[in-house]
């Protein structure tokens, strides 16, 4: 076809970090990219997550003294990935990973460090209780991005304090455990958001970027630096497929259709189907609910559903990212809870007061078992975080902060807190019968006070000690709950974005149901059916993938000389 609005080399659809790298990679290769966004602000579920990729073998953790073994690497996520995940996929993860990271801290402003944070399954073949394979983003100056700041996305609620005090990583745990100095860094930093004038006084936006923000927003200083357009504003309606190939596309711009033709390809990496009631109802029965999903609004499916349309093969549609939330009433998504739930002094129970979990695992492995309980028995959506009056002065539970009395907390969050002086006096308020949670809590503190936890094990893998309290002994992650008033909130079976889609090669190539490659369409991130089946191997097995396969797609395109 010859009647297009545009031709470019390569069309990206989405802005999120896997998307805005295979721009990158393929302006480097001289290619002609345009980025498309279908909301009004860019960056994606990427910019609002910690930014933590999950990278075998890379040069930071050589640099930290971790010799890794790519072979091993394979082992552990062969393992626990899905059995109908192509052994190709995620061998072409792990090889690509290292030289992703070394490009991207090469040819951009993004700098990551290796961080000792354990594998999710540590124990596993191939597993690393040293971690090093998880990396996290360096804070970075945001303000060369000038007026694009103002549309980058605002970190999660979850990765920010107050909402929009940016953090990193390790200043969570300076805050989390009051180290000595914490005051006086917590006072400069907001001291140094307040004092960004003139800019302070027509944007909330904290220039100082970190986490996920720190990772789109040095992305999105290099695309500037090769002028690679990112429109606003303009969702992908369908795909043009001519002669067996993808040719081109029709997105909407300015209300109307818009038909842009490619010389090389179009990249599919809008996200899942986190918001799409309807498709999760079709597709996903074990995650159900939209609301409690922690992906952004626009992530709808659009790109799986145009991919489908044009004779896409789909894999593991049924798989989300899963994850224990909470939802303060108003907000547009849930809230990932992930160290409150392994710190001393609080239990998690379902609606007839027992504990059910190990409330410490990761959040993926917790996620789950809360959304099958909930399928088998009804009982787990809402559970409760239940906990005691020194967890409440000491650590943060959710959107309730320490230190900050209640009533100073919004009328949302505040009307998800329930207080009883006793714990049979909470139980009454959550609509619990009193002498099973009495007798839960009670079981619970005869055990814990010898840091044991001999029902599921509680601070005993190395992934649970990450976030119990080092201070705590013998066990970080367990304590009576013993000092009333006590407090509970509910938490729901939710996820952090779905990763079942299109299903794809080693080179990132979207295929059909027969397995042969569609010339011309790539998908990565969740549009793309996860390699990691509907495991969760470690900290970064979202971002590090879509990047990673991001980069591959982009070098395929253009003879891989990036």
């Amino acid at each position: 076809m010859s009647n297009w609005d545009k031709e470019v080399d390569i069309l990206v659809v989405g802005s999120g970090a896997g998307g805005m790298l295979s721009a990158l990679v393929g302006a480097h290769n001289r290619a002609d990219v345009l980025i498309v966004e279908k909301a009004d602000l860019w960056g994606g579920t990427s910019a609002t997550s910690g930014g933590g990729i999950w990278i075998p073998g890379s040069d930071p953790a050589k640099a930290a003294g971790f010799e890794d073994n790519l072979d091993d690497a394979f082992t552990y996520l062969r393992a626990l990935s899905a059995d109908n995940v192509p052994d190709a996929n995620i061998r072409a993860y792990v090889d690509n990973a290292a030289p992703m990271l070394r490009w991207v801290m090469a040819n951009t402003p993004v700098q990551y460090m290796a961080f000792p944070y354990p594998d999710y399954h540590a124990e596993n073949p191939g597993g690393s209780a040293q971690g090093f394979r998880t990396h996290l983003p360096m804070p970075l100056n945001g303000k060369p991005l000038g007026a694009d700041i103002r549309k980058l996305r605002f970190a999660s609620p979850a990765a920010s304090l107050f909402g929009y005090l940016n953090w990193h990583f390790s200043e969570t745990y300076e805050l989390l455990y009051r180290s000595k100095g914490w005051i006086r860094n917590l006072v400069v930093n907001m001291s140094k958001y307040w004092l960004d004038m003139p800019f302070r006084l027509t944007s909330r936006k904290d220039r100082r970027l970190t986490l996920g923000n720190a990772l789109t927003g040095g992305l999105r200083m290099a695309l500037n630096q090769q002028n690679v357009p990112l429109w606003l504003g303009t969702p992908l309606r369908d795909l043009v497929r001519d002669n067996g190939k993808v040719t081109g596309a029709v997105v909407e711009k300015d209300g109307k259709p818009y038909r842009i033709g490619v010389r090389k390809g179009v990249v599919l990496a809008a996200g899942g189907y986190d918001k799409n009631q309807a498709m999760r109802d079709g597709n996903a029965p074990l995650y159900p609910a939209a609301q409690y999903s922690g992906g952004v609004t626009s992530n709808t499916g659009d790109s799986i559903r145009a991919g489908e349309a044009v004779g896409a093969g789909t894999l593991n549609m049924q798989s989300a990212w899963a994850a224990p939330v909470f939802h303060v009433p108003g907000e547009d998504r849930g809230r990932l809870c992930t160290i409150e739930r392994a710190l001393p002094g609080c239990i998690m129970v379902n609606q007839q007061g027992e504990r059910y979990l190990n409330e410490a695992a990761s959040y993926h492995i917790v996620g789950q078992q809360m959304a099958r309980r909930q399928a088998e028995h009804g009982d787990a959506s809402p559970s409760w975080m239940i906990f005691d009056h020194e967890y409440r002065h000491k650590f943060p539970m959710g959107p309730l902060y320490p230190l900050m009395p209640t009533f100073l907390h919004n009328r949302a969050v505040r009307s998800i807190l329930k207080q009883g002086r006793s714990i049979e006096e909470l139980a009454q308020k959550i609509g619990m019968a009193p002498a099973a949670l009495s007798a839960t809590v009670a079981r619970f503190n005869t055990h814990a006070a010898k840091g044991q936890d001999p029902a599921f094990h509680r601070g005993v893998a190395t992934y649970d000690k990450m976030y119990g309290d080092p201070r705590h002994g013998p066990n970080p992650c367990l304590r009576p709950l013993d000092k009333g008033p006590f407090y509970a909130m509910p938490i729901y079976p939710g996820d952090i974005g779905t990763n079942g889609g299109l299903l794809t090669n080693a080179h990132a190539q979207v295929v059909d149901a027969a397995g042969d490659a569609i010339p011309g369409l790539y998908a990565v991130g969740n549009n793309a059916a996860s390699a990691m089946g509907e495991s969760y191997p470690g900290a970064g097995v979202t971002i590090g993938p879509a990047m990673t396969f991001g980069y591959v797609a982009a070098r395929h395109m253009t003879g891989g000389n990036a």
